[in-house]
């Protein structure tokens, strides 16, 4: 071997190795972006609104802990004093096919918090979807039922469907001013007393 031929190798020692094929084609690792969409209260406060989703069991319980028996009884018709595992899983797994369900999600806490929930469940012989909205007591009257009943007649209006309706109690007030506002009308239910169903036509 010659000096010139030693030389050479001396400075290939040096040389940068290529990438391996796996690095030099890999795709570039993207930052998960945040589902739904960032949306502000009347008085500025900030959530995000979207899909709910199976991860959403937790969450869920912990906001209908916070609910009073009054705002329970608002939603369900009913009294309730826990919302169990069973009930909770089979309302953060809905079948898209014949259900919707959108949930504001206050990601200014850890963990993030659910502040309202909207639904809806479609009577496919019918042509419509039955509706309910809840909204926690400490985020009324800044527009999150307002927003979310949109939604769920947008929703519906894209599903093709004729009609949605609900069934409001007569002391839920802000439900019924809310939906009036909407356009729906008000029929009572004679053998429930206490209870009307509202509807509209799309």
């Amino acid at each position: 071997m010659d000096m010139n031929a030693a030389i050479d190798l001396s400075n290939h020692r040096h040389a940068v190795i290529p990438p391996r094929s796996t690095e030099r084609f890999a795709r570039p690792q993207l930052a998960s972006q945040p589902k739904g969409e960032l949306v502000r209260t009347l008085d500025g406060r900030e959530l995000r609104l979207r899909d709910i989703e199976p991860g959403d069991v937790a969450a869920l319980q912990r906001q209908f802990a916070r609910l009073s028996p009054q705002d329970i009884r608002r939603r369900f018709l009913h009294s309730m004093s826990e919302l169990p595992d069973s009930m909770a899983q089979r309302l953060c797994r809905i079948d898209p096919a014949i259900e919707s369900a959108f949930v504001l999600v206050d990601e200014t806490v850890k963990p993030a918090e659910i502040r309202a929930v909207g639904r809806i469940y479609v009577d496919e012989a019918a042509d419509s979807a039955e509706f309910s909205v809840l909204v926690e007591p400490d985020w009324a009257r800044v527009g999150l039922g307002h927003l979310l009943m949109q939604r769920l007649v947008d929703d519906c209006r894209r599903r093709g469907l004729h009609e949605i309706w609900g069934y409001v109690l007569l002391e839920n007030r802000p439900m019924l001013h809310l939906c009036k506002d909407l356009g729906f009308t008000r029929r009572l239910i004679p053998d429930e007393p206490g209870t009307t169903q509202i509807s509209l036509r799309l």
